[in-house]
């Protein structure tokens, strides 16, 4: 008689959707309450813009360094590890702002070192997903839908929430707030996580050496990967004009046009909203549709017409609804490139390209603002956002070109994920999460 399956559990999966919940909420919070705090504080732009930089460029930076850690020690513990120390930053903040002693630099390095263990906290979170999706009997498309869906809520959600902590209890009690989260979600993951386990017929990836040795193995089954090294190439270049738009080109044409700011916000905010619907679409049913078209089909709506929108002159009723259009094909896009990259990378070395392929998407995210600048500056507004549009759309058209769409198969709630082969270019079948405006992972 063959061995009976385990019993499907949903503990796993329960736990890392409400770890990512409170730990991203946590996240949102701090965006909006510390430039706030900072600010109002100070009343200096400069001081508020260098906080920032402050906490952003640690997560960057040891989010693609904790790789090989991750893999070698394991994510619950630098899960729990990285949310308590982030907590801790923010009870010390609030603790020496209390009692007056906080200056600007100490307030600084606080958020430095929250950025730094919020950075690979976050990485190994998401390394917990293909096997808690796995536990739970449902297709990788389910689980990378449930998170897509928690990430895009908590970026709509969360800033709604920071504006009422900070109005009604000010800015810096709202950092114990987020310290407060933090430390929730570091007890949610201790609470109901375990390390994930090797799947049986694991193609062998064992650690080599020390940690140049192992950084290096991700990167170079990077390398061979084809479709996965394709999409993040498209990463770079849709993150890259993604900044572009949200940072220069929409707030331009909303001037432009004569509108203000609540303009900017509703449009951003639909946009969102409805990408949140279109992400419960794809966990419940992303499963059952081809791959390739949900990607060629979603990327294209959710990139495209509001670029020709805008650049057409349309009335501002006839755009909100390219923005809601625009969500619902944004929302189908993370979960369908977050099966990709679970199926694709083995167990054992998930940490480490994931957090490659991370860094590597958000690699031009810094430059798109300028290069948006430099555009309306030759074209203007509408000859820029046509640019930038057709640029969209050739990057998101070539990695849909890749043979290896049409070599995947369609999982199913009742048969395990299985693992490719040794990664090749052409032969094996087949969660970088950007929370800017296309949201794409």
């Amino acid at each position: 008689m063959s061995a009976q399956p385990p019993p499907r559990s949903f503990r796993g999966l329960v736990g890392v959707l409400s770890a990512y919940a409170t730990s991203l909420s946590a996240n949102r919070l701090l965006s909006i309450a510390v430039p706030w705090f900072v600010y109002t504080t100070t009343g200096s732009a400069a001081k508020t813009g260098l906080i920032a930089f402050c906490q952003i460029t640690p997560f960057v930076i040891t989010q693609a360094l904790s790789g090989p850690i991750i893999d070698r020690i394991g994510p619950r513990r630098i899960s729990i590890a990285g949310d308590v120390v982030s907590m801790l930053a923010m009870v010390a903040a609030t603790l020496l702002y209390a009692v007056d002693t906080l200056p600007l630099w100490g307030l600084m390095v606080l958020l430095a070192f929250a950025g730094a263990a919020d950075g690979p906290a976050v990485a190994a979170k998401a390394v917990f997903v293909p096997s808690v999706t796995r536990a739970a009997r449902a297709p990788l498309e389910r689980g990378t839908g449930l998170v897509t869906t928690v990430e895009r809520s908590a970026t709509v959600i969360g800033p709604l929430i920071a504006g009422f902590v900070v109005a009604a209890f000010g800015g810096v009690r709202a950092l114990l707030f987020a310290g407060a989260l933090f430390g929730l979600a570091a007890l949610v993951t201790a609470v109901t996580l375990t390390d994930p386990k090797p799947d049986p017929g694991e193609p062998a990836h064992a650690p080599v050496g020390g940690y140049v040795a192992q950084f290096k193995q991700g990167a170079t089954f990077l390398h061979r990967e084809g479709l996965l090294r394709t999409i993040v190439v498209m990463l770079i270049a849709t993150n890259f004009l993604d900044q572009a738009f949200m940072a220069v080109l929409l707030p331009a044409w909303v001037q432009r046009s004569g509108h203000d700011a609540d303009t900017f916000g509703f449009l951003v905010s639909t946009f969102g909203a409805t990408s949140i619907i279109a992400s419960l679409l794809a966990a419940a049913y992303g499963d059952r549709l081809p791959r390739r078209a949900v990607y060629l089909i979603g990327f294209t709506i959710g990139g495209i017409p509001r670029f020709a929108a805008m650049a057409l002159g349309l009335p501002l009723w006839a755009v909100v609804l390219t923005f809601a259009i625009g969500g619902l094909g944004s929302g189908f896009i993370n979960p369908i490139l977050g099966a990709v990259n679970y199926e694709r990378i083995p167990a054992p070395l998930l940490g480490r390209v994931r957090t490659l392929t991370s860094a590597l998407s958000w690699s031009g995210i810094p430059f798109g603002g300028l290069f948006a600048a430099a555009m309306i500056t030759a074209s203007g507004v509408t000859g820029a956002l046509w640019i930038v549009g057709a640029a969209y759309f050739v990057a998101i058209v070539i990695p849909g070109l890749r043979p290896e769409w049409s070599q995947m198969r369609l999982s199913t709630t009742d048969i395990p994920a299985q693992r490719p082969g040794p990664p090749s270019d052409h032969g094996s079948p087949g969660h970088l999460t950007n929370d800017h405006f296309g949201g794409t992972s």
